[in-house]
């Protein structure tokens, strides 16, 4: 960081664990604190690329660089990293290359996370990420404008979006610079083409079932599949497989334990958006019917109300989905409606088979009583919402909020307790 002086920033300033032994790239000192782990990488590759941004330019350094390697830095949980690093132990790799490969790819997935959180904020027009001012807001008071002005506002938004760019680019570097055996990089390279897309469109169906007023309920799924299941669990896991050189077979299960994970995680982030206490949650709750997003939640409300011919229940709905000035007394009828007709029950049901699938599939792919096993069960059953699991873990900031208690939560080996 000493090429950098001039440059306002404050990431190397970020908390960090405390510094590792002569030991620490061995798999076993890595256990013990996953995120831990990969945030000391983070800062390390961080660090580089901003410095290359300052001998580009220091505004763009200090403005831009500085902020995206503050925000991967200083948030979320970093569940999609654990997730790749569990997956490789339970599959069996343990060696220092497998592990620095991985710790390093790990870097990637949080940087393409914070991609997808700062495009996410822009789209939605949120104004507060982790308690403080969305990107977009920040960059546009940096500026010295009042990001409600319109001048500010397009700033701070035009801004914004070079900056998830510049969190992308750099986890392609990162997954690009990262030494892997031949055979392997195929398999991740194509796993990284895939994750990519899927994010995109997963965001895409989210923003065209707002703007259409709603989706079917294999729509929903669809959109559930792209956005939380592939992106935030199985293809995390996959990379973890191929980076052990699993066979098709493992993978297979594995990434199918992931994908039905990651679906039931969805639908109960569904239910907790409308049913949910937001003080444990971290999000107003009824925010999603404000916003229209077509969650499998509302699609099988609707389909199920217009099967019987409730006109009242399909009133409700067409009054307070996408109704920004929605009372709480219409959202306390939208409940209702997902009451009556069965809904919130059915999607209830279905969360809960797809985790018991889950547990299942990663059954099938490891041993679930071995240590990686048994971590990577304890992950997958908090992510799906299993109450047996090891607390509310959650992938990272999903449709733009943090969940409080998601935050604490950690597996028994990392960190040595459970929070």
């Amino acid at each position: 960081m000493a090429r950098i002086p001039a440059v306002e920033h404050s990431f190397a300033a970020c908390p960090l664990p405390p510094s590792p032994g002569p030991s620490a790239t061995a798999a076993g000192a890595v256990d013990a604190d996953v995120a831990g782990a990969v945030l000391r990488t983070a800062q390390a590759v961080l660090a580089e690329r901003v410095a290359e941004a300052s001998e580009i330019d220091a505004s763009f350094a200090g403005d831009l660089a500085g902020r995206v390697a503050d925000f991967t830095l200083e948030g979320g949980k970093r569940m999609r990293p654990r997730l790749l690093w569990w997956g490789m132990r339970a599959c069996g790799a343990a060696d220092a290359g497998s592990t620095a490969a991985a710790l390093r790819l790990g870097v990637a997935l949080e940087l393409i996370q914070t991609c997808a959180l700062i495009h996410d904020d822009v789209m939605d027009r949120s104004r507060l990420r982790r308690g403080k001012p969305a990107v977009h807001i920040g960059l546009a008071g940096r500026a010295g404008l009042s990001p409600d002005s319109e001048r500010g506002s397009a700033f701070g938004t035009s801004a914004a979006v070079l900056a998830g760019d510049l969190a992308l680019a750099w986890a392609d570097d990162t997954v690009a610079e990262t030494a892997l055996p031949a055979p392997v990089r195929r398999r991740i390279g194509a796993i990284w083409r895939s994750l990519r897309t899927e994010m995109v469109a997963g965001q895409y169906l989210d923003l065209h079932g707002q703007a259409t007023g709603g989706s079917s309920a294999a729509r929903a799924i669809r959109t559930a599949c792209l956005k939380s299941a592939l992106y935030s669990v199985e293809r995390p896991l996959a990379i973890g497989a191929a980076l052990a050189d699993a066979d098709e077979r493992t993978t297979a299960a594995l990434r199918s334990a992931g994908r039905c994970a990651g679906i039931a995680f969805q639908l109960r982030d569904d239910l907790l958006g409308v049913f949910g206490d937001p003080a444990r949650t971290g999000k107003p709750s009824g925010d999603d019917i404000r916003e229209g997003k077509p969650t499998y939640l509302l699609a099988v409300a609707r389909e199920r109300a217009e099967a019987a011919g409730d006109e009242g229940a399909l009133a409700v709905l067409g009054h307070a989905v996408g109704n920004a000035d929605v009372t709480e007394g219409d959202l306390g009828d939208v409940r209702g409606v997902f009451e009556a007709t069965g809904a919130r029950a059915h999607v209830e049901r279905k969360a809960e088979r797809l985790r018991d699938h889950a547990v299942s599939r990663l059954g099938e792919a490891v041993d679930v009583d071995a240590h990686g096993g048994r971590q990577l069960l304890g992950l997958l059953r908090t992510v799906s919402g299993d109450p047996s699991g090891h607390g509310s873990a959650t992938p990272d900031d999903t449709d733009g909020h943090d969940s409080p208690a998601a935050a604490r939560a950690q597996s028994p080996v990392e960190g040595g307790r459970v929070r």
